[in-house]
């Protein structure tokens, strides 16, 4: 009786037919394209890449990473107009991965695949170099190039994207809701506040369908928000509107739970007057010292002041940001509360 051929099958995920191991040993029999796996699982290539590491025409490497891919063992992706592989031997059985594990520790001392490593090196070099002529000859215009591919205001809901998702933020005293809009990109709920009815109405067209904002009327010196509702809260550009500011300082601190952060935005000393007729502006700008005395004087603490970068695009006065922190309770031990009791009663 004629003797059967008997090959070990490996059962692929997401597929009925198991693939014999053989194919994998046909997959793996070609040198260079284990040279060519050795060098994909410690870096992401383009095809031009490989040809360079591998020294092939890029008709032979395409042949072999073909095989690669419909083999499973590396996996691509387009970029643009490339196509970028990336060794992906994880994703074998266990049979197929102890094979692979005997190959490269067989291949990895081979003068050709050192001779590989050197060259994959220099590719990656190549590319780090390319990064940093780029930087080098457009520092200069870099701020500029920025703002033309992506915009003036990327930055403010990326920097929102720091925010807890759980978070209740104040916008006190939004007016057209531009900053709402960014808070909202990271914040799970905006109170958006404007004594304004025509600020309000330009808000609610800008900020329609954002479900996580709600506007309300209301003046800064007595906010319709209840106590310790709000995770963070922000005066931006509204302090010199108001006669006192230290009485929307503290009705803004009332707002904050144990623990939340006012932020405030506002001018620096300057001597526009036209703005009190032009803008109806109460201050022109306010001292350093003087906000952060306020913001003492409100109860908040771990004030940090600092001036801000000016753009060079802007016409106005230098601006300024503070941040505070609304200081947690402290829990009274029963010992102090006991001690305290008894001082009290004998003073009686």
């Amino acid at each position: 009786m004629q003797a059967r051929m008997f090959y070990p099958s490996i059962r692929m995920k997401g597929s009925s037919n198991p693939r014999p191991l053989f194919d994998r040993l046909s997959e793996l029999g070609d040198p260079v394209r284990c040279r060519l796996l050795l060098a994909l699982d410690s870096e992401e290539l383009t095809v031009s890449e490989i040809c360079q590491v591998m020294q092939l025409p890029q008709s032979t490497a395409s042949r072999h990473l073909r095989i690669l891919a419909e083999g499973d063992w590396v996996t691509r992706r387009r970029d643009g107009t490339s196509q970028r592989y990336r060794g992906a031997v994880e994703r074998q059985p266990d049979a197929a991965r102890g094979l692979w594990l005997l190959l490269r520790a067989e291949l990895a001392d081979s003068p050709d695949a050192a001779q590989d490593r050197r060259r994959l090196r220099d590719v990656v070099a190549q590319r780090q170099s390319r990064s940093q002529e780029f930087f080098s000859t457009a520092a200069g215009q870099w701020g500029e190039l920025r703002r033309r591919l992506f915009g003036k205001r990327f930055e403010a809901p990326a920097l929102a994207s720091l925010f807890d998702p759980d978070w209740t933020i104040g916008d006190l005293g939004c007016g057209t809701g531009e900053l709402t809009e960014a808070l909202a990109a990271g914040a799970g709920q905006v109170i958006a506040v404007d004594d304004s009815a025509a600020m309000l109405q330009a808000a609610r067209s800008r900020l329609n369908g954002r479900g996580n904002v709600e506007l309300r009327q209301g003046r800064i010196e007595s906010l319709p928000i209840a106590d310790g509702d709000l995770d963070a809260a922000t005066l931006v550009l509204v302090l010199h509107y108001l006669a006192e500011p230290l009485s929307a300082i503290r009705e803004a601190a009332r707002t904050l739970r144990p623990g939340g952060r006012l932020l405030v935005v506002d001018m620096l000393p300057h001597e526009r007057a036209e703005y009190r007729q032009e803008m109806g502006h109460v201050w022109l700008g306010f001292e350093p010292r003087e906000a952060t005395r306020w913001l003492r004087d409100a109860g908040l603490g771990q004030i940090r002041l600092r001036p801000l970068p000016t753009d060079p695009d802007a016409k106005g006065p230098a601006l300024f940001a503070a941040i505070a922190v609304k200081p947690a309770k402290r829990k009274r031990s029963r010992k102090a509360t006991k001690t305290g009791g008894g001082s009290r009663n004998r003073n009686r």
